[in-house]
């Protein structure tokens, strides 16, 4: 495809206003409280920037299973007090969903429950399965039947086909055969479990608060309940909790770790504490080495809000530019919002953004922003700044250039819409039309999460897959809906 035609491309993409990446969802997960379904709604509550697009509970009393979900934020769902008042049981699991393909369905909204010789089973997931096609095509072949068009209903589909004689043998067994990043959070009618994939990919950690037990995929739903941070949950291990407390099992033996860098880059929340650091602690250190990286002299640094606030913080200190606020964010705008005529397309970016003029005017302004996926709504922000005066307009972002897609739970469009993956660096600078554009290096990534001692996956950065992806997953990913 030529650079026009990428361009024009890019620029009517549906997503175009909302260009950033996407996550796959939040997982949460109670036992042991009388309201643990309450609990549950309060930690989806403080996971909600992991997904928007539905979410959903199932709880248990050890007798009877049940279940809500629906499309919308977790206030729209449960925007009826009744309804959380029918979902009894002192265990539960949630789920907010992002999907990552097209359309979104209310049948493939989480938790998916469904009933076995064994009884109910219930699963959230957060990520992506890399071998979901061939496992999808082999289970359909012995007859499964799929009610979604999301590759987390394998889950359940293998489980029932287990052979083991007991619920937790049947889920370590269908956990080995999945490859890829997932974490889970399951629920029977007596026990709950939680997984992370042997390379722990996503972000899952456990907490606990007296006597009851939490697993959520961030640390800030901990908070927000006031449950103390045990641990992560360590890759490869499943967690059953029960009547009898607390068990831990291993289903793989111990493999690198490639925990996805992105979520300390955007996805996570800068309160939370994941892959063994604080994301807000990571994400000052990534602007205090890209402002040593590529300085520049100017007059006001200010962020693209709000995932990029903590960066400019730290590239503000490092640099001794005067940090301010000269964009305004909308925070009522969400990823469904359409533009169905040109006079809407026209607003573009300003339905989203607004600038402080009186900030921006007869100032040298650099921009940070966490990441440029497309570029579309960066090229229009940096119009908006130069007409509310600023006298030069330097970008500064804060991880490398994004050249590949990911399969391991983000939606990155294909290749061909990363503006970084068909244009150099000058190139994209003259796209957005700025002064000045750079970008962190690699190595200073790396660098700002070292303290974490963790490996990482930055395929997204390198085109370096560190875990297998089956050859035609590229074909069911358009086909079906992955993940979480």
């Amino acid at each position: 495809m030529e650079k026009k035609g990428i361009l024009e491309h890019r620029k009517n993409s549906p997503c175009a206003l909302f260009d950033k990446p996407q996550s796959n969802c939040g997982v949460a997960a109670v036992y042991g409280a009388t309201d643990a379904s309450h609990l549950v709604y309060l930690s989806l509550y403080a996971l909600q920037h992991r997904g928007q697009e539905s979410a959903g509970i199932v709880s248990s009393d050890g007798q009877r299973v049940y279940r809500q979900v629906g499309q919308g934020l977790v206030a729209d769902v449960f925007a009826k007090t009744e309804i959380l008042a029918q979902l009894n049981g002192h265990m539960a699991i949630g789920h907010n969903r992002y999907s990552t393909t097209g359309s979104t369905l209310v049948l493939n909204a989480q938790p998916l429950l469904f009933r076995s010789k064994l009884g109910p089973f219930a699963v959230s997931h957060n990520g992506n399965f890399t071998n979901s096609g061939i496992l999808r095509n082999q289970l359909e072949d012995q007859g499964s039947l799929f009610q979604t068009t999301t590759d987390t209903e394998i889950v359940p589909h293998l489980v029932a086909r287990s052979h083991k004689k007991t619920q937790t043998e049947k889920i370590i067994e269908a956990l080995q055969q999945l490859r890829g990043a997932y974490s889970l959070a399951m629920l029977t009618r007596d026990r709950l479990y939680a997984a992370r994939d042997p390379h722990g990919v996503r972000p899952l950690c456990l907490g606990r608060k007296d006597t009851t037990y939490f697993v959520v995929s961030e640390s800030c739903a901990l908070d927000l309940l006031r449950a103390e941070y045990i641990r992560d949950v360590l890759p490869g291990e499943l967690i059953e909790i029960g009547p009898e407390g607390l068990v831990s099992h291993f289903f793989a033996q111990e493999q690198h770790s490639y925990s996805c860098i992105f979520e300390y880059i955007y996805f996570a929340r800068p309160d939370s504490r994941i892959f063994n650091d604080n994301v807000d602690k990571v994400r000052r250190k990534l602007g205090k080495i890209l402002a040593l990286e590529s300085p520049v002299d100017a007059d006001i640094v200010i962020s693209v809000p709000d995932s990029s606030n903590t960066a400019a913080v730290g590239f503000s200190r490092r640099s001794g530019i005067k940090f301010e606020l000269g964009l305004i964010r909308n925070h009522y705008i969400g990823r469904t919002f359409i533009q169905p005529h040109q006079t809407m397309r026209d607003f573009g970016v300003r339905v989203k953004f607004n600038t402080v003029n009186g900030i921006l005017q007869n100032r040298r302004v650099v921009v940070v922003e966490d990441s440029i996926v497309r570029g579309t709504t960066l090229r229009q922000l940096v119009q908006l700044i130069r007409q509310a005066g600023a006298t030069e307009v330097h970008v500064r972002v804060s991880s490398p250039p994004i050249i590949s897609p990911c399969f391991y739970g983000m939606d990155f469009p294909n290749k061909e819409e990363l503006i970084a993956a068909q244009m150099s660096v000058d190139e994209i600078r003259c796209y957005l039309k700025c002064d000045s554009l750079a970008y962190l290096s690699h190595e200073g990534l790396l660098q700002a999460a070292a303290d974490s001692k963790c490996e990482f996956c930055s395929a997204c950065f390198t085109g370096l897959y560190p875990i297998e992806i089956e050859d035609h997953i590229g074909k069911f990913q358009h086909e079906n809906e992955p993940g979480s």
